[in-house]
This record gives C-alpha cells, structure tokens and sequence, in this order.
C-alpha cells in the first residue's frame, strides 16, 4: 500500500498534469443545511453564509477590517503584564500553551484593540477573539480592556467591544477573577465621561464575562443565534434537572426576554452601530434627498398634448 500511495499515485498524477497543492479548505460546509460554501463567496459575505444566515467565528483582525471604514484601523499595543504569575501546569505548561495560542492567531493575547472611524465617526474598538484559549480573561486581556477604556477617555471617543469568551482564565485563578470588578469600573468612568459604551455579543459568550462587562452596555446587540449566558445549557439542566426551553441562551431568546435590544446581522452592523452612535452623541443625521416627483402617465400626456 505504501508503494501504491508514494510512487504509483504520484507517478499517475505527474502524467494527468493534476495539481497536488490545491487547498483542502476550499469549500466550506454550513453546520445547519449541510450545503457547500465555495470559500471566496463565504469571504466576500463576511462569513455569514447566504442561504441559512448562519454566521461563521471569524478571527479579531477579520472583524475590524469588516467594522471600519474602508477596511482601515490602527492596533492599539496591549500593556505588558506577567505572563504566569501562578506557575500554573496541568498536562503541560501554561506558558507552553500560551505560546501555542500565539503562534495560531498572530496575537499576543484574546484581546485586540484598535482606533480608527465607521461612517467618519471616531471610535475605539475592542475585540476578544476565541481562538485564543476559548477567548478566556486573564491578566492581559484585563489590563488590554482596561486600556482601551482609558484610550476612549482620553481621546473623548465612544468605545464599541465585541465579546466571544467561555470566560474567566482558570490557569491564573483568583488574579483572572480580579479582571472582572477592574473591568467594570473602565465601564463606569466611560459613562460618567457621558460617552457611550456598545457591546455587540457574539458566539459564544459566556462565564464571568457575561457576569461583568458584557452586560454593562448602554445597548446590548446579539449576532443570530449566537450563545449568550454564564452556565452553559448542559451544566444548567444537570443542576436543575429539568429541560430547558428551545433557542434557551441563544440570542434571539434571549431579545424576547429583555436580555438583549436587539438582534443584527454582521452584515448590517457597521451601519447599525453608526446609526446608533449618531443618537446617542446627538449628531445630525444625513437627510435624506427628495424624490422627484412621478406624475401620473394620464397627466404627462395632457401636459404633453398640443393646445389647440
């Protein structure tokens, strides 16, 4: 078999002209229908995919080229902090798995903050990306948060902050929890400086992050059936030992009970939170330009008709 599979295959290959380095990612299947996405019409509708609405997780840098105008932003350097403060190991190092984590996204911590304007209006952003360890709030994504609220104070600009965390850092124990009451107090200062806080919930969104400054907003906004709680929906029934109700969590329910204002696509969130932002900061909104007015066809033609 190993024969067959490196020379015989390969030595047909060659012959037939096929390409062997075609990518295996090309096509990309949607969870809910089962149907084929080619991977460039996926791209260009921002991962969410046409026929279902489903909406894919999309990395920190995706986002933001997605939110400002013209794809254009400026990151924002993340305070440093002390990497293990605990000299936490389970199956391997801490350090060792933050590493890992860093290689597969680019980014030194679940945190990505960035300056730039969506439709000329100024804006801090900040945004957890999942891929990092589950998005989960130790030390430095606290302390990238924090500095993202004192940036939005000291340039007066609203900040927006797009939650995706399974919550607290179990590796930095009690120091990951101190994140939650410092977080909250950027929160606080933010809004005695009068200037508004948006927080857009994606999938998922859970434990101590939802039980601190993702709900803190002045407008709460969901993406579709993104899973927005503290306990997950198995840990619930478990301990209550009862079924829960469908859609339990998931945002749509979740706007049907006051939880959340509302409910936007990814594809209509920029302009969402712009129009949103004009309210609050009392900007003039663009009036829209008069029609010209269609007359009727019996009345252009009697307009039309020679006098006598």
């Amino acid at each position: 078999m190993n024969w067959i599979t490196n020379y015989v295959r390969p030595k047909i290959n060659s012959m037939l002209g096929r390409r062997t380095d075609m990518p295996e990612n090309l096509w990309i299947k949607d969870p809910e229908t089962g149907e084929m996405i080619f991977h460039k019409d996926l791209e260009s509708n921002q991962f969410v995919i046409p026929a279902s609405g489903h909406h894919m997780k999309i990395s920190a840098r995706e986002r933001l080229k997605y939110f400002f105008d013209d794809g254009k932003y400026e990151v924002l350097e993340n305070p440093k902090v002390v990497q293990d403060p605990l000299k936490f190991r389970d199956e391997k190092r801490y350090t060792d798995r933050l590493k890992e984590a860093k290689t597969k996204t680019g980014l030194e911590d679940a945190i990505l903050n960035a300056v730039g304007t969506i439709e000329g209006l100024p804006v801090v952003v900040t945004v957890q990306d999942f891929a990092f360890m589950g998005g989960s709030l130790g030390m430095a994504a606290g302390e990238a948060i924090v500095h993202a609220f004192e940036v939005a104070l000291q340039r007066r600009r609203p900040l927006i902050l797009f939650a995706a965390s399974g919550g607290a850092r179990m590796q930095e124990g009690i120091l990951s929890l101190m994140q939650l009451p410092r977080t909250t107090v950027g929160v606080d200062r933010l809004k005695e400086a009068g200037l508004p806080y948006i927080v857009v919930l994606t999938n998922p969104t859970t434990g101590g992050v939802t039980a601190s400054y993702a709900m803190l907003g002045d407008v709460h906004i969901a993406e579709p059936g993104a899973l927005i709680g503290f306990a997950g929906p198995r840990v619930i029934e478990q301990t209550i030992r009862e079924k829960l109700p469908d859609g339990f969590q998931r945002a749509e329910y979740l706007m049907e009970h006051g939880m959340v204002d509302m409910v936007v696509s990814r594809l209509e969130m920029r302009q969402t939170i712009a129009r949103l932002l004009k309210m609050l900061l009392k900007v003039p909104q663009a009036e829209k330009p008069l029609e010209p007015e269609i007359l009727p066809p019996a009345v252009v033609n009697a307009e039309a008709r020679p006098q006598a």
